[in-house]
């Protein structure tokens, strides 16, 4: 796969194939015959030609539109082959626009470099593009031009590449407009050399480490250096944001080997007056928005640095350039200084240079109202440049305003005009930084070519601005078009050259043309010496003339070159000072205007000496050749001598700009012409800055005059279409198809021939030794004849092709017609034979007689198929071998491919090898050497080291000695000069007087001077004329007629002269104009300035509202604690309502009990009881799912108000962050109105103070006039009385610096105390933050916090009494120095002690302002807390209406709740009644039954009886009848026993009709009975179904709720995560808002300059401070109360948490009173084990809920916590501001005397100035004046430096806030999760017992059904047993009437037989059933479980077990069967 990234590169370097290059194409452009033509916007446009009509064409374009265009301005198009040829020279149209159109086209496929020629064009792409990363470098490294694309790389590594090879000297010429990207392709050239360089350098040498590491850091400085260059020399101009405004010439030198060794750089044409002027939207050079942006804290005081809005120099102030921090930019220049080797003390000067620069322009002069004079009303931005660089104020004044110049011998000071000072000013300025500019490049220089090694060749980069055309073209733009004409005519000559030589090469005749002639006279029109001058060389004479001007200079060039082909006079321009110079890129018009100025760049030399002799080392170095400058003595002299006769300076003599420019370019031109040159041209597509975007017109003019179309120019003069011999004979031979014979022949023979056979022109082909040369055009013309023949070839073979077709298809059709004439003739012969009888016999026949023919048919075909199965066989086996063959041929052949490609490989590495080896020896031997030289050099320096250190040692001591000599003799000359100081006094009044005197003579002398001076200049030049005319008359006449047209010229000058004097008298008209119309522009201001005091009204009103709006506050507070008060209550009413639920609850546990008892009681009778005992379990699971899910719901609910409680809490921080923007915009528009205002004032300030100035400089020149000889009485007893006040004021002074060093002490414990109170204050935040995540304990800790928050006020207090002692302290000190300063008053000659006393003065106003500025932060700070915790008090208030709605909500659920229980409870009521009624009568019939049983028992027992009677009487019957032979019985004793029995069959049937009718009775009762039963049963049925469904429901509703809970869980959980994502944009939002709040601060910092003017305005202010202090005080006291009112309700909680308790401990009783009925019940009962067990359960999920109960009361007691902890930081922080705001006010009230001290004490230092001597004065003004200064500086600082520490103090906070508040959240998170968990695992547990419950309900209805299905069964065996009695009566019933009614005993024996069969068979019957019975009774009790064993004994042992004695005499029955 291929590398996408190599893709994404190969698409901004390499070709792509597309349409334009197909056949298709090139037929199109074939057909259509293509051409150009002009377009006014896109240059030109392709039409294809329609028609020619003579000389007009008609041409159809692009779009559809014809034309008719002029024959001469179609030009040509190329084929389609040659678009986005990569080089241009290889068109065969070779026209501008083809050269356009392909630039075009390579452009918009981002292909930005295109060769023309040797140019490598470079369009400007506007864009970054992936194609100079180190993989395309590596690319590019060691290849061929013609190998890679075009690239800046490839011309570079080419270049590198001939010096290593050819060891030539290289140069690249980079030249284009500004923009066009020269200053980037110049640092890729440097990047890629540096990095081949260096990558050499790696792979070669492995042992020398230390070379490596020197070269590795030559090549970081060579990069570095260009950081440094361009902020020193690039600005923002229009076109580009990096202009660089000078060109430069950079040699890189390398060793024999190619390493680089070194570099040098030189500069031309630096645009210095960029620095004091520029356009509107462009910028000066780079390093003055650096250093204004980025300099800080003491460097800025250093530079005396100030605004960008406050230099003059800087006309835009600061123009941000987009993409460039200027800040950050300041540092990497820093960086880059310092990696090239500047030290701190070189940087620090060469930014007080750039400092200068821009205090020079704020330097303004002022014309004298009476003369022309200037003068210099305010010196402080004179002050500050000469504290810049280190020279005198006064001389550097004077050297401006009245410069020392040299008149023949003597020396006159001659006064300046405005103009003169404003121009020398800026000339200084401009010559101050090219000073620098020159001096950086040389230190740089310094740096580079610090390599000891030998250089044996270089490579130089030229960068320099093109060929410019410009509306106003000036001096400047005839230099650098002068020096791109140099530079066109280099590389005419080096083209030609490289052309001939090829033609030489090639063996083609050709006359040799230097193109470079072309230039010539251009170039010398321009820099022509004399036999005529150039423009330069009369440009420098006129120089030399004092009278000469710019018209003088036109008027001459216009006679000297009039005739000059390269020179006119412009037609459209009638100014005098325009003039045209032709050159080769067109014609450019001049404005002559101060060339003469600009030639000799005159300077202030009385300045220049100044700067000279500066106390900095580093001014001195840069001014080191002052005395080469053109100054005021040069210009003087250069009028007194006459004018030269030739240009050529002499020595001594002053060089002008163009001479030295001149000799520069000439340097250069000599050094290309020394190299092999390659040219770079940078074009800039368009002015908009827009990627993919080409103006077509401004690339054409660009294309002009970068020579790249005259490149073209010359290319056409030769043949610059080349082809090679083969692709000739290729491309071609189809034109002279015939011409070349068969065989083989040599390429060039070949190519003669074709030649010959063209019928070409000689003169438009020229035949070489490896190539064809054609002419332009040539080569497009063969490839139109070369379209046409292959159209006729393509035509002829289409007709060949197509007749081929035609007859094929004709002999198919033929063939056709055939075969249908053959089926004719067929079809009728078979109708004539197919009814003919032989035709029949003969088709039966014909199949017969082929079945002899089929075998032998059979044998052929199976003879050819073994005969084709051989052939086969012996082909496959022929196959397998040639292919066997094949296999191991092709292996073998691949082997040794292989062995011949690793012996390449081999060979290949070898060689290499060998080489590097070589190389390697080579660079050892070197190094080596180099490595014994350094030694020896280090061993050489290292003695001259120690000799050195040895010579300083001895000059430190004898300078130790000479300090102590020194200062023995300084104490000597102090005594001196306190002795001479007096006599000095005496001698300074005494020439107080002479020099009023003095100086009236001295103005009548300087006014007498003055004409003489005038008189001797008029005779001096009168006489050098004379002398000048006699001697020229005598050598030429020729010149007596020019001087005296020099003469007229200077009559003219005169008359000028006069001219420019009126003209500055109406100037000065118009100033007394603009002077009146300031004056009512500062009424304007005046106006405006009452409009803003209107304004700071309106916002003091804002205030007002502001302090209405708190009080509002105040009162919302007192309403939301009336709102908690009635929150607490309905709180303790839930609590009553939660205590009778369970008071309700355990009456309804005790319910249930009993119930349970009662079930239990039931069970044992009844398997209906059974039934109603499961359904009765039902029901109380039923109500425990029911509690189950009330108590689920109860906590959704809860979760509910947590989310709402967060959602709410999160509402409210978003209106408080919009409250605080609203906030913050508002007191942005606040500052801006207070800035706008102040700057008013200032200004206002400004122009009275100036008034004022003046007038109270007029009346103290009038006081001190009259003082001065009063003071000359009193200074000699005021001297007298000065030395003993100076030992008592040293005195005094010593005792003030003690008491100011205790009181810093005192200051600094304070401070600490502070600091330990805020940590202390932090400590107490913790706890806070720990008692949240604690929920226990809390009333103990609670009250440890209020302990914590008395001591803590406690110490607050302490703190305030010590710090109102230190202000005491401050005070005392300052009425101290009050009273020093009024005894300095008194004293003049301590004006130094006066200094001292001050300085400490300020900084104990400092330390003060200090201390106020920190408490007034923490005033702020304390306000922020405040109206932060009453946020959180409004949030606390929300969240308890949120909680107070959820009770109103618990309360009308729990309502509903206990009206739901009262039905449950009436139902269970009634279906207990109904129960007990149901058990009344159950008991009443079973009672029934039971006697019915008994009554039945007996009457079996009697019937039993009786059956036995009758068993012993059938037996004795029997015995009777057996005993036949007892005849002697008698027939009496028959009768009486036949009687007997008879009464007694009577009493046994009466007996037993008794028994039937009983049973019967007892039958029907039964049947009664269980109707009852069944209805009952039925109707119990029903009602338990109906609670089923109504359960059923019950539970679906639930259900449905416990969803929705989960869906609310989902939406609560997403809610989260949009919480999270919006916390996270608040996050973000967080950081823009520190962004804007650093943004702000910038501009406050801006803003605290400003608030100097605002003193007058902060009286206002103050009082509206003290009615919000006073507004503050009401809030206090509401907060007062508020504090009450929560003692108050705290006081409530904790008796609410008394009753609490009381609860507790009832609930706790009533448990245990619970547990002991429990026992009792167990005790009891003690076969209800299952219940108990089932009771137990209850318990133990009644506990549970009981917990969970506990839970949320411990969770609505920690909310309390929280609103109690939030009300004590209330009060916490509402001590803090009372006193903070006592101590705030206190330090305000200190200020403010602090101020007046000042004020008084500025007053008594003007007094004393008053007072001083006239001497004096100036110094302690001066001395003022710094003081101000230093007063403001200070104050900025300390202001500055107190926002910095606010803006820290704010954003910790801010970051302390956001971790509690994010730590907080993430608390609530974490207890939400676990709640949430907590949840879900107790909804787990209720369905894991839900389910265990309806496990049993399904077990116990199981044994329920089993128990019904025996009762069934008991059921079915009573009926049989019913029936089967009944059978038996009936049976009785007819065997006692057929007993009674036979006559014959056998009969009666035989009934009576039956009767006992009978009997028999009955007692089988009852025995067979009961016993069934019993054992399925046995069967069933096997099977209940072992828990149910006691139940079963209960059952046994019960009533209805005592049944089983009927079933055991059954059985007796049964057995006694047998015996009978």
């Amino acid at each position: 796969m291929a590398d996408p990234a190599a893709a994404d590169d190969s698409k901004f370097l390499f070709l792509q194939n597309d349409f334009r290059n197909s056949g298709v194409a090139q037929a199109d452009w074939a057909a259509k015959k293509m051409v150009w033509v002009p377009s006014e916007k896109e240059g030109f446009e392709a039409a294809s030609i329609k028609e020619e009509k003579g000389d007009e064409v008609l041409v159809e374009l692009s779009n559809g539109r014809k034309a008719t265009v002029n024959k001469e301005d179609i030009q040509k198009m190329n084929p389609p082959k040659f678009n986005k040829v990569e080089d241009m020279a290889a068109l065969t149209f070779l026209n501008e626009a083809s050269v356009l159109q392909n630039l075009r086209e390579r452009y918009f496929s981002s292909l930005i470099y295109t060769y023309s020629g040797l140019f490598c064009v470079v369009v400007n792409p506007y864009k970054m593009l992936p194609i100079y990363s180190e993989k395309i470098i590596n690319m590019y490294k060691g290849k061929k031009r013609h190998e890679v694309p075009p690239h800046i790389y490839s011309i570079t590594d080419n270049a590198y590449r001939n010096m290593m090879q050819e060891r030539e000297d290289q140069s690249i010429l980079c030249t284009g407009e500004s923009g066009a990207g020269k200053t980037e392709n110049t640092k890729k050239v440097i990047q890629y050399l540096a990095i081949v360089a260096s990558s050499h350098k790696v792979k070669k040498e492995a042992n020398p480490v230390s070379s490596i590491n020197n070269r590795g850091e030559l090549e970081k400085q060579l990069l570095q250096a260009n950081p440094v260059l361009e902020a020193f020399g690039n600005a923002k101009t229009i076109k580009n944001d990096n202009s660089s405004r000078f060109g430069k010439f950079i040699k890189l030198n390398f060793d024999v080997t190619g390493f680089l060794v070194g570099a040098n750089i030189d500069t031309y044409l630096l645009e210095k007056s960029r620095c004091i002027r520029q356009g509107n939207t462009e910028r000066a050079f780079h390093i003055f928005y650096y250093m204004v942006a980025g300099a800080k804290d003491k460097l800025r005081e250093e530079l005396l640095l100030e605004g960008f809005s406050s230099y003059r120099f800087l006309v835009a102030g600061h123009v941000e350039v987009p993409g460039i921090e200027d800040d950050e930019l300041f540092v990497e220049t820093l960086e880059a200084m310092e990696i090239m080797g500047f030290t701190e003390e070189e940087r620090i000067g060469m930014l007080k240079v750039v400092s200068t620069v821009l205090q020079l322009g704020n330097i303004k002069f002022e014309k004298e109202r009476n003369t022309e004079q200037a003068t210099m009303p305010d010196n402080t931005a004179a002050q500050k440049v000469c504290h810049l660089q280190g020279i005198n104020v006064t001389d550097f004044t004077r050297a401006f305003l009245t410069p020392r110049i040299k008149v023949g011998r003597e020396v006159v000071q001659k006064a300046q005009t405005k103009q003169q000072a404003d121009f020398s000013v800026e000339a200084l300025a401009k010559a101050m930084y090219e000073r620098l500019f020159r001096w950086i490049l040389a230190r740089v220089n310094k740096t580079l070519d610090k390599s000891k090694r030998q250089s044996s060749s270089f490579l130089g980069i030229l960068d320099i601005a093109g060929f410019e055309i410009f509306e106003d073209n000036s001096y400047e733009q005839l230099c650098i078009n002068y020096t791109n004409e140099r530079l066109q005519q280099l590389f005419n000559h080096t083209m030609f050259v490289l052309e001939q030589e090829e033609y030489k090469r090639e063996g083609i005749d050709w006359n040799f043309i230097d193109f470079g002639l072309d230039l010539q006279p251009c170039i010398e029109l321009i820099e022509r010496g004399n036999n005529p001058p150039g423009i330069l060389a009369l440009l420098d004479e006129e120089c030399w003339f004092p009278k000469a001007t710019d018209v003088s200079f036109v008027d001459k060039l216009m006679n000297t070159h009039a005739n000059h082909v390269k020179f006119a006079k412009p037609k459209q321009h009638k100014d005098k000072l325009m003039f045209t110079v032709v050159h080769y890129a067109g014609k450019v018009d001049y404005n002559a205007a101060s060339w003469l100025t600009k030639n000799m760049d005159p300077l202030n030399d009385n300045v220049t000496t100044l700067l000279s002799n500066s106390s900095s080392n580093f001014i001195q170095e840069l001014w080191k050749d002052a005395d080469r400058v053109v100054g005021l003595e040069t210009i003087t002299k250069m009028s007194e001598s006459a004018a030269p006769s030739s240009t050529k300076s002499k020595k001594g003599m002053f060089r002008t700009v163009g001479q030295l420019y001149k000799e520069s370019l000439g340097k250069l031109m000599t050094t290309l012409h020394n190299t092999q040159p390659n040219f770079v041209r940078c074009i800039i597509p368009n002015h908009e800055k827009r990627a993919g975007k080409m103006d077509a017109n401004l690339v054409l003019e660009q294309l002009r005059c970068n020579g790249v179309l005259e490149g073209i120019r010359i290319c056409r003069q030769g043949f610059p279409n080349r082809i090679i011999f083969q692709e000739f004979r290729q491309r071609y031979e189809i034109l002279a198809a015939n011409a070349i014979p068969k065989g083989f022949m040599d390429g060039k023979q070949a190519c003669s021939l074709m030649i010959k056979h063209l019928d070409l022109d000689p003169n438009l082909y020229r035949i070489g030794q490896s190539k064809m040369f054609f002419r332009t055009g040539v080569l497009a013309q063969l490839e139109e004849e070369r379209d046409l023949k292959l159209t006729v070839i393509i035509i002829s073979f289409q007709a060949q092709a197509r007749g081929f077709l035609a007859r094929k298809a004709f002999s198919k059709r033929q063939q056709q017609l055939t075969a249908m004439k053959v089926i004719q003739r067929n079809c009728a012969c078979y109708l004539k034979l197919k009814n003919w009888q032989w035709w029949r016999l003969f088709t039966k026949v014909k199949p017969l007689l082929q079945v002899t023919r089929q075998e032998e048919e059979m044998g052929q075909k199976d003879e050819e198929l073994k005969a084709a199965k051989e052939v086969a066989t012996k082909k496959e086996a022929e196959l397998k071998e040639i292919t066997q063959k094949h296999t191991q041929l092709m292996e073998e052949r691949a082997q040794l491919e292989s062995k011949l490609h690793t012996e390449i490989e081999l060979y290949a590495e070898a060689e290499e090898m060998r080489v590097r080896l070589e190389a390697k020896k080579q660079e050892l031997e070197e190094v080596l050497h180099e490595m014994e030289s350094r030694l020896e050099e280090e061993e050489e320096r290292s003695t001259s080291l120690q000799q050195e250190k040895k010579d300083m040692e001895q000059q430190l001591q004898t300078m130790e000695a000479h300090l102590v000599e020194e200062e023995d003799a300084r104490q000597k000359l102090q005594l001196e000069k306190v002795a001479v100081e007096g006599k000095v006094k005496k001698l300074e009044e005494d020439v107080l007087l002479m020099e009023d005197q003095n100086n009236k003579l001295q103005k009548e002398r300087k006014l007498l001077e003055e004409r003489m001076a005038d008189l001797n200049s008029n005779l001096a030049e009168e006489e050098e004329k004379s002398k000048n005319l006699t001697k020229l008359k005598a050598k030429h006449e020729s010149m007596i007629s020019d001087l005296e047209v020099r003469y007229k010229k200077e009559e003219k000058g005169r008359l000028d002269m006069e001219k420019a004097k009126r003209k500055l008298e109406a100037e000065l008209a118009e100033l007394h104009e603009q002077l009146a119309d300031l004056q009512a522009q500062l009424a304007e201001l005046r106006a405006q300035l009452a409009a803003k005091e209107d304004e700071l009204q309106a916002t003091q009103a804002r205030l007002d509202e502001e302090t209405n709006q708190r009080g509002l506050a105040v009162k919302k507070i007192r309403e939301l604690e009336t709102l908690l008060s009635e929150l607490q209550e309905d709180l303790e009413a839930e609590r009553g309502a939660r205590a009778k639920v369970e008071v309700a609850r355990r009456d309804l546990g005790e319910e249930l009990n009993a119930l349970r008892s009662e079930l239990e009681d039931s069970l044992d009778t009844t398997a209906a009881q059974q039934e109603l005992r499961a359904k009765r379990e039902q029901e109380v699971a039923m109500l425990k799912k029911a509690m189950e899910e009330e108590g689920r719901s109860h906590e959704a609910q809860i979760q509910d108000l947590r989310q709402k409680h967060s959602q709410v809490v999160e509402e409210l921080s978003e209106q408080l962050e919009q409250a605080k923007r609203v906030r913050a915009g508002l007191e942005k528009s606040k500052q801006a109105l207070e800035k706008e205002s102040a700057d008013l004032s200032a200004d206002l300030r400004a122009l009275a103070a100036a008034k004022q100035d003046v007038e109270h400089k007029k009346k103290k020149v009038d006081a001190q006039l009259n003082d001065v000889n009063a003071r000359f009485n009193e200074s000699e007893r005021q001297r007298n009385e000065l030395g003993e006040k100076v030992s008592k004021m040293t005195v005094e002074v010593e005792n003030m610096s003690s008491l100011l060093n205790e009181a810093e002490g005192k200051s600094i414990k304070l401070s600490k105390d502070i600091s330990g109170l805020s940590s202390q204050l932090q400590d107490t935040q913790e706890l806070l933050a720990e008692e949240t995540r604690q929920k226990l304990n809390v009333a103990g800790r609670l009250r440890q916090m209020e302990d914590d928050r008395i001591n803590l006020t406690e110490m607050l207090e302490e703190e305030s009494e010590a710090k109102r002692v230190l202000e005491r302290q401050v005070s005392s000190l300052n009425m101290q120095l009050s009273d020093c300063k009024k005894k300095l008053d008194e004293s003049l000659g301590t004006v130094e002690l006066l200094e001292e006393g001050k300085k400490r003065l300020l900084r104990d106003m400092e330390a003060a302002n200090n201390d106020y500025e920190e408490k007034a932060s923490a005033y702020d700070k304390l306000d922020k807390s405040r109206s932060r915790v009453q946020q959180e008090l409004e949030d606390v208030l929300m969240d308890l209406d949120s909680q107070r709605q959820l009770v109103s909500n618990l309360e009308k659920k729990q309502k509903k709740f206990d009206q739901m229980l009262a039905e449950e409870r009436a139902v269970s009521s009634k279906f207990a009644e109904e129960r007990d009624r149901a058990e009344a009568e159950a008991r009443e019939k079973e009672t029934k039954v039971l006697a019915l049983s008994r009554a039945l028992e007996e009457s079996q027992d009697a019937l039993e009886d009786a059956e036995k009677t009758n068993k012993s009487l059938r037996a004795e019957m029997e015995d009777l009848i057996s005993s036949k032979d007892d005849v002697g019985r008698s027939v009496h004793d028959l009768e009486k026993a036949k009687r007997g029995l008879e009464a007694v069959v009577e009493e046994m049937k009466a007996h037993m009709e008794e028994l039937e009718d009983e049973l019967q009775v007892a039958e029907d009762a039964k049947l009664r009975l269980e109707v009852n039963g069944q209805a009952l049963k039925t109707q119990h049925e029903r009602d338990l179904q109906a609670r089923e469904e109504a359960g059923e429901e019950k539970r679906k509703q639930l259900l449905k709720q416990v969803r929705e809970l989960e869906s609310e869980l989902e939406e609560e959980k997403k809610q989260r995560a949009q919480v999270s994502a919006g916390k996270k944009k608040l996050e973000g939002e967080l950081k823009d808002t520190e962004d804007q709040l650093e943004t702000s601060n910038r501009a406050r910092d801006e803003a605290i300059k400003q608030l100097r003017k605002i003193q007058g305005q902060v009286k206002d202010l103050q009082r509206e401070l003290e009615d919000s202090r006073a507004a503050q005080k009401e809030v206090l006291t509401s907060a007062r109360e508020a504090e009450r009112k929560t003692k108050v309700m705290e006081a409530d909680v904790v008796q609410l948490h008394e009753m609490l308790a009381a609860a507790e401990r009832a609930r706790k009783q009533a448990e245990a009173e619970r547990d002991e009925l429990a026992e009792e019940l167990a005790t009891n009962s003690s076969g209800k084990t299952m219940l108990s067990d089932e009771k137990r359960r209850l318990d133990a999920k009644i506990s549970h809920l009981e917990e969970e109960l506990e839970e949320e009361q411990t969770n609505m007691i920690n909310l309390n916590e929280r609103l109690r902890k939030s009300q004590q930081q209330v009060e916490q922080l509402s001590t803090e501001l009372t006193t903070e705001r006592a101590s705030s006010q206190a330090k305000e009230a200190a200020r403010q005397q602090l101020d007046k001290q000042n004020r008084e004490l500025k007053a008594k230092v003007q007094e004393m100035e008053g007072q001083g001597r006239s001497k004096l004065k100036s110094s302690v003004t001066t001395l003022e004046n710094k003081v101000r200064e230093l007063e403001e500086k200070m104050e900025v600082e300390s202001r500055e430096r107190q926002a910095t520490v606010k803006n820290l103090r704010q954003k910790e906070k801010k970051l302390k806030d956001l971790s509690t508040q994010m730590e907080d959240e993430r608390k609530q998170a974490q207890q939400f999760k676990d709640q949430a968990e907590k949840g879900n695992v107790r909804v787990k547990q209720l369905k894991l017992q839900l389910e265990e419950a309806e496990e049993e309900a399904q077990r116990m209805a199981a044994a329920r059904r089993k128990l019904q299905r025996e009762l069934d069964e008991a059921a079915e065996a009573n009926d049989a047993l019913n029936r089967e009695v009944a059978a038996l009566k009936s049976k009785l019933r007819r065997g006692g009437e057929a007993s009674f009614s036979s006559s014959s005993p056998r009969a009666s024996g035989s009934s009576s037989g039956l009767s006992g069969n009978s009997m028999r068979s009955l007692g089988v019957l009852t025995g067979g059933n009961v016993g069934r019975r019993r054992s399925s009774i046995l069967e069933n009790s096997a099977e209940i479980p072992e828990e149910d064993e006691e139940e079963e004994k209960a059952r046994s042992s019960s009533p209805a077990a005592q049944s089983s004695p009927p079933e055991d005499s059954h059985e007796e029955l049964g057995q006694c069967d047998p015996n009978a």
